[in-house]
């Protein structure tokens, strides 16, 4: 009897012990549970505020990507409205004072003069090959003509500007630095201009005198030095119109904005020289290269004349210099290309 007894309050117990861990068990489950939702709230808040804020940089990143993309095509857009395209623009960026009439008169008087050499020094045309007669004569007398008329008038054209920039860019750090000095000592920036217009040689004080000019007449100071800008199309002077610009809006000190512009043209000036020293190398394996077949030419002049006269003489000589003509200055454009760098 007592046997059954004790049985009985073991099994109840042993019951009792296992609903008692099953009621814990689902107690702390169900306590649990809202502690991990918890948990699992606030790491939802703060990766969605880090979302945000990644999106937030990357949106910023794109609208600066897409104003810059802007603003370079405004720059590049300007840059080429500045790019004369009648001759007019072209001559006084060049620095001749001639009118076009007189340029395309002296160009089309070039060309009848080497249309004329190169007729009077070929009686014929080359011998037949295969048959067929081959008529380059004309078209030699064409080219020349066509070179004489539109290549070599603008090719001179851009050789005297391109010397003119560099004049001016050799020039142009010092003007800044007049003007900085002028301000400094309280002078008004159009009696600093004045200074520059009669103290610096030309091209600087050419073009500095018509900016002046242009004041005196009237024009408003940005729209001048707008006028400065599209007769001179150079980065330093770019850098001198938008310093001006600002400061003629904004206000600040313009002596101390004007030092550190001259500090950047010299060190660019520093920067050009650097890479023209580097390349110098390069440049005079190209003038040989330019150079040898000129050379070889002479050389064979003064040993086997009759040789080498008969490029001269008949005309599949002519035809054969005027085709290493075309190749040499390809070649020599090429090589132009390959050792110029801009900054």
């Amino acid at each position: 009897m007592l046997g059954g007894d004790l049985l009985i309050f073991l099994v109840a117990g042993l019951a009792f012990v296992a609903l008692a861990g099953i009621g814990l068990a689902l107690t702390g489950g169900d306590n649990d549970n809202p502690a991990r939702r918890a948990r699992q709230l606030a790491e939802g808040k703060t990766g969605n505020k880090g979302n945000q804020k990644q999106d937030a940089a990357s949106q910023r990143r794109r609208q600066t990507q897409q104003m810059l993309a802007k603003l370079r095509e405004q720059d590049e857009a300007r840059r080429k409205s500045l790019v004369p395209q009648d001759i007019r623009g072209k001559l006084l960026q060049a620095g001749l004072e001639i009118k076009p009439e007189t340029f395309w008169a002296l160009s089309a008087a070039l060309g009848v003069a080497l249309a004329i050499v190169t007729f009077i020094s070929g009686a014929e045309g080359p011998p037949p090959i295969a048959g067929i007669e081959i008529k380059s004569r004309p078209a030699m007398i064409i080219a020349a003509a066509v070179a004489g008329f539109l290549g070599i008038p603008r090719w001179i054209i851009g050789f005297l500007t391109k010397r003119r920039y560099k004049k001016m860019t050799a020039q142009f750090a010092d003007a800044i630095d007049i003007i900085v000095r002028g301000v400094k000592s309280g002078l008004p920036l159009t009696e600093c201009l004045r200074i520059i217009a009669k103290e610096s040689p030309a091209p600087l004080g050419t073009e500095f005198k018509t900016l002046t000019d242009n004041i005196q007449m009237g024009m408003t100071t940005e729209r001048a030095l707008q006028q400065l800008y599209k007769r001179v199309p150079l980065p330093e002077v770019n850098f001198f119109v938008i310093v001006l610009t600002i400061q003629a809006k904004s206000g600040g000190n313009l002596s101390e904005a004007l030092g550190n512009l001259s500090k950047v043209i010299r060190e660019r000036k520093m920067m050009r020289e650097k890479i023209k020293a580097m390349s110098s190398e390069a440049k005079a394996s190209a003038g040989i290269i330019a150079c040898l077949p000129f050379a070889v030419g002479f050389m064979v002049f003064m040993t086997t004349p009759s040789y080498i006269m008969e490029l001269f003489l008949k005309p599949t000589g002519h035809t054969i210099l005027f085709m290493g003509a075309g190749l040499m200055i390809t070649g020599v454009t090429v090589m132009r290309k390959m050792i110029s760098f801009d900054i």
